[in-house]
């Protein structure tokens, strides 16, 4: 049982109000502008801040009212996001992603009235949208102009209008912020889901302080810190990481641009950021090709400071201090081949930290190997996110973790992970059989699967509703052979394994372009294109491999007994992934059922060695 935490605020308006007023000289943000970092104090985003929230009072906004945020990371997207909580509204948000539909959705079913968004391209998709979205009076767009007919505002002369209101109402910003109660709504979080309509997480303000002091109280981070914050501001992880860095006083880098994400943090040389599982996937990969092209005469001595890390790590791995030996090797090591690989990630990185999905161990330890540490957390949007985290002085590579302070994890009968804490949602929106499904007696029932370790640290075998029944009764738990699938083989992106009331598993496979491209050119195997590449069969002889070797670890029951290529890889456009990057799985196997349905060729017998 977890100690309670204390709160020392009772909304975010009093959290944000704090730090604005303790260090109003120290850098808050720092972002891009036309290729150039601009900055920004605390002080001087508080003045903004003020004025959004003023622009808003002035449209009439009423405490507890919804207000949309539909754009990209961006400095911006931070400042909209607290002048809306010390307004008294609530921010919903919407990934710049998100369908039509599922736009119209949201807007619809929240019932927002203003909605920030970024680009010109965003306010002309709901000005399409406009005769399905009744209620949506005005549009604030950050980078765009206003339009002639009012209903589209540019951020600046909103900001403006804040101000006039402001001389003309003075104390209204304070008796706004101040009404803000513990319990009243913040935050709106629509989950992706991987099924059906996204459902509303309703996320309190207590909800959001209990997390900032939660991670404030573990103590790995401190003022002396810089964040790279990328990630997408409409998920929760990224939420509470803005949170946490008005808690803590950190300066933030904010560039939400995947593609720029490795040449920002080398200018920008942050301490540590957060990312998905598959940014760390990709960041090996990248790594790997680059040591692969290095002449033949530096080989071996990559190849001995690989075997001098792999050790390092497995001593720290055991909470032992390495010998001397070992740190004169490492400090070697270092100089000649690991600095350099840091350097890549701006060469200030005290730990990286992961989460939105399990992080495959081994990428973890390739990572520890030459000298980064990755922290994986775990939590739900209708945990507020951070509910388990490893520590710099306390991880166990494949696991998440030990719960936070304030919070309390267990094991159900059936093995699902139950999560308790300040931190969790209050309910779903506009719907109570949900709410009342997942939430019962103080308690989260999550729908993962795990165990806890001795030690207390938390490890993710699944998922309940994707777990799989053979027609066997053998229970097998997809997402540890589909890891193990993605991080043995290099060349494949996504696998998603089959089998559920089969007699035997399947899968699909994808293919990662940049590996698979670079393997064909070096072993002379033509190709066309991506898609030419999944039909050859020297890349099927490849994966086989990898298939068999993984098939000799597990039970019969659980082995991939055959597999097919896919011609294209799941992304959000081809509507495959959620925009947490988690694979929908109802939609790849609507969308192939074809494919698997051949895999499944009642005139064959499968054989471990299946080849087809």
């Amino acid at each position: 049982m977890s100690v309670g935490l204390a709160s020392s605020f009772r909304s975010v308006p009093d959290l944000w109000q704090h730090r604005v007023g303790s260090t109003p000289e120290s850098e808050a943000l720092r972002w891009r502008v036309d290729g150039r970092w601009r900055s920004m104090t605390w002080g001087e985003a508080g003045a903004r801040v003020r004025a959004l929230t003023n622009a808003l009072l002035a449209t009439g906004l009423q405490r507890r009212d919804r207000c949309v945020i539909f754009a990209g990371t961006s400095m911006e997207w931070i400042l909209a996001d607290f002048a809306i909580l010390c307004g008294g509204a609530a921010t919903t948000t919407i990934y710049p992603q998100a369908s039509d539909d599922e736009v119209a959705y949201i807007l619809g079913d929240c019932g927002a009235a203003i909605a920030f968004v970024d680009h010109a391209e965003t306010v002309e998709r709901l000005r399409r949208l406009r005769p399905r979205l009744p209620g949506l009076k005005k549009v604030v767009t950050f980078h765009a102009p206003s339009s002639d007919d009012g209903w589209v505002e540019a951020l600046s002369t909103f900001e403006a209008r804040g101000r006039d209101f402001a001389a003309a109402n003075p104390e209204a910003y304070s008796v706004a912020a101040r009404g803000v109660g513990p319990q009243d709504l913040a935050t709106l979080m629509y989950t992706s889901g991987t099924t059906g309509q996204p459902k509303g997480v309703m996320l309190t303000h207590d909800a959001w302080v209990y997390e900032a002091e939660a991670i404030d109280a573990i103590g790995f981070l401190s003022p002396a810190d810089v964040q790279f914050l990328w990630l997408p501001l409409a998920h929760v992880f990224a939420k509470v990481l803005e949170l946490s860095f008005v808690r803590l006083g950190i300066p933030t880098v904010v560039d939400g641009s995947a593609e720029d994400l490795v040449a920002n943090l080398r200018e920008t040389r942050p301490t540590w950021f957060a990312g998905v599982p598959r940014t760390f996937e990709k960041a090996v990969v990248a790594i790997d090709a680059s040591l692969d092209a290095l002449p033949a005469w530096k080989r071996p001595l990559v190849k001995w400071a690989r075997g001098v890390g792999r050790r390092r790590s497995q001593v720290l791995q055991e909470g032992r201090r390495p010998d001397p030996r070992l740190r004169v090797e490492w400090r070697l090591a270092d100089r000649l081949v690991f600095r350099e690989i840091r350097e890549r990630f701006g060469g200030r990185l005290r730990f990286l930290i992961s989460g939105g999905a399990p992080l495959p161990r081994e990428v973890a330890e390739r990572f520890h190997e030459f000298g980064l540490l990755v922290l994986e957390g775990y939590g739900l949007t209708e945990s507020s996110a951070a509910s388990t985290v490893n520590l710099p002085d306390s991880f166990v590579f494949g696991t998440v973790g030990r719960p936070l302070p304030g919070c309390d994890a267990k094991i159900d009968e059936d093995g699902e992970i139950l999560l308790r804490s300040r931190g969790l949602m209050k309910g779903y929106w506009k719907d109570e059989a949900e709410t009342e499904r997942v939430l019962r007696e103080g308690w989260l029932h999550t729908g993962d699967i795990g165990v806890l370790l001795p030690s207390g640290h938390l490890r993710i075998t699944g998922r309940k509703k994707e777990l799989i029944v053979t027609a066997g009764g053998k229970n097998v738990a997809p997402l540890h052979v589909e890891t193990l699938l993605r991080t043995r083989c290099p060349y494949v992106a996504h696998a998603l394994m089959h089998g559920d009331r089969r007699p035997f598993c399947t899968a699909l496979v994808t293919l990662d372009e940049q590996a698979i491209v670079r393997w064909a050119r070096k072993h002379d195997v033509p190709f066309a294109d991506l898609a030419d590449l999944s039909t050859r069969t020297e890349v099927k002889e490849l994966i086989q491999g990898y298939v068999d070797a993984i098939n000799r670890e597990l039970p019969s029951f659980e082995h991939i007994r055959r597999f097919a290529v896919l011609p294209q890889d799941f992304t959000q456009e081809n509507g495959l992934l959620t925009p947490s990057l988690k694979v929908r799985r109802s939609a790849v196997e609507t969308r192939y059922a074809g494919v698997l349905a051949n895999l499944y060729d009642r005139g064959r017998t499968p054989l471990p060695a299946d080849r087809r």
